[in-house]
């Protein structure tokens, strides 16, 4: 069996198998100020006390602080619920973006299934659980039943291979992936990545690529814990190893697709708008002229994405007629970066430094693109007017490019710089 059939087995009680609907118990739920008002209201029609209110955290990220009244009704309505109901331990607001504090905290293991009224909750593969993303009305039954319903899904083995030179990034790893899947190309399917690129990966470039399992429609993506991540886990936690329940897929498991990605010689990937399966590499694109540059979001806002851009950026200024705007995806980030210097030379470059959260991913906070402008951003999505104006672009990239193109004022290879 594959490792996701390993958890859901577990829960379940007997082997399942591709196709088959089970209902299990949930280890965590979790939904944010955008999609915890819904929940609430469908929630309230069915149940009057949450199963476990240590079991639900409540992250104020989308848009935090409030810049609508409408937003800050949404949050009065969370704050009453999260009162009513106890849930004030795992209640965050304004620590920074669910994806990334959720794990910090602590509430992230090996084994776990957890589900959130979001669709990067898939993020949570990275540390070897079973994690995905749901509709908020959904969300509801969890919070009132601490139980799901799922159909077993087939999973596709994603091997990743090679040598990459030093502009070559987890993001481009994903993007590549995505390219060759399509944006349907693994729907309601696992997303299991493997492989000697994999085994060597860091924490955060893992999350990365769990992240953005669910842009080629998986229904989960997932990666056998490494070293890196049991140690971030037991640290996290305060469990030993032993303590945690680290699933491994089995040698002769079956799958659905086995495909093997080499990155040697890879160039950085650039998703080009509207979709995120429009994936060119950056020699087809260089120059194009942009208008606003991001690094942040749950797919990269954490500190290597800020160091990276640091890199590049020190002793420069950008460009002009381009506006950078950086926000760390945690406020521990925030600090971190504070105290290595990243934040004052940003600062010198000419970028603004954002308060932790989800800001412009979505076009509803901070960085609203107008009709005609161009972003090229870390996020995970280039959706038409995912941005601002429908009449917007956004490209995807890594945070080095983000960085060079800023100094630049046109889409630009670091190595150029």
């Amino acid at each position: 069996m594959n490792i996701t059939e390993k958890i859901l087995s577990k829960k379940a009680g007997h082997e399942v198998v591709p196709g088959e609907i089970i209902e299990i118990d949930v280890d965590l739920a979790m939904s944010h100020d955008g999609t915890s008002p819904p929940a609430i209201k469908t929630f309230e029609k069915i149940a009057d006390k949450v199963w476990d209110s240590e079991k639900i955290a409540i992250v104020f990220d989308h848009n935090i602080p409030a810049n609508t009244i409408g937003s800050a009704e949404f949050q009065k309505v969370c704050r009453d619920f999260i009162k009513e109901q106890g849930i004030s331990k795992n209640y965050i607001h304004g620590e920074g973006i669910c994806h990334q504090v959720l794990p910090e905290m602590g509430l992230v293991e090996p084994g776990k299934v957890i589900v959130g009224a979001d669709s990067h909750t898939c993020t949570y593969g990275a540390f070897g659980a079973f994690s995905t993303g749901m509709g908020a009305t959904d969300l509801a039954m969890v919070y009132a039943t601490g139980k799901n319903w799922f159909m077993v899904p087939e999973a596709n083995k994603m091997e990743v291979i090679g040598d990459a030179d030093e502009y070559i990034a987890p993001k481009d790893i994903i993007l590549n992936i995505i390219g060759d899947m399509g944006i349907a190309g693994a729907t309601y399917q696992t997303a299991e990545f493997c492989g000697e690129v994999i085994e060597n990966m860091g924490v955060e470039g893992r999350a990365t690529m769990c992240n953005m399992a669910i842009e080629m429609g998986a229904k989960n993506g997932i990666m056998e814990p490494n070293s890196d991540v049991i140690n971030y886990v037991c640290k996290r936690t305060g469990k030993t190893e032993s303590q945690l329940d680290i699933v491994k897929s089995d040698k002769d498991t079956p799958y659905k697709r086995e495909l093997t990605y080499d990155i040697t010689d890879m160039e950085p990937q650039i998703a080009c708008p509207n979709d995120v399966d429009n994936v060119k590499d950056i020699s087809k694109v260089e120059g194009t002229a942009i208008d606003q540059c991001l690094i942040g979001s749950c797919t990269n806002g954490r500190l290597s994405d800020l160091k990276d851009a640091y890199e590049i950026l020190k002793g420069k200024e950008i460009n002009n007629d381009v506006r950078l705007l950086i926000l760390p995806a945690s406020k521990e980030i925030y600090k971190q970066a504070m105290d290595l210097g990243y934040i004052e030379t940003f600062l010198d470059a000419g970028a603004i430094i954002c308060n932790p959260g989800c800001g412009p991913c979505l076009g509803g906070h901070m960085g609203v693109l107008s009709e005609g402008e161009v972003c090229i951003s870390t996020t995970n999505r280039n959706f038409k007017g995912r941005m601002g104006d429908p009449k917007s672009q956004v490209y995807l990239s890594n945070a080095k490019v983000v960085a060079a193109s800023a100094i630049e004022g046109v889409i630009t290879h670091p190595k150029d710089l």
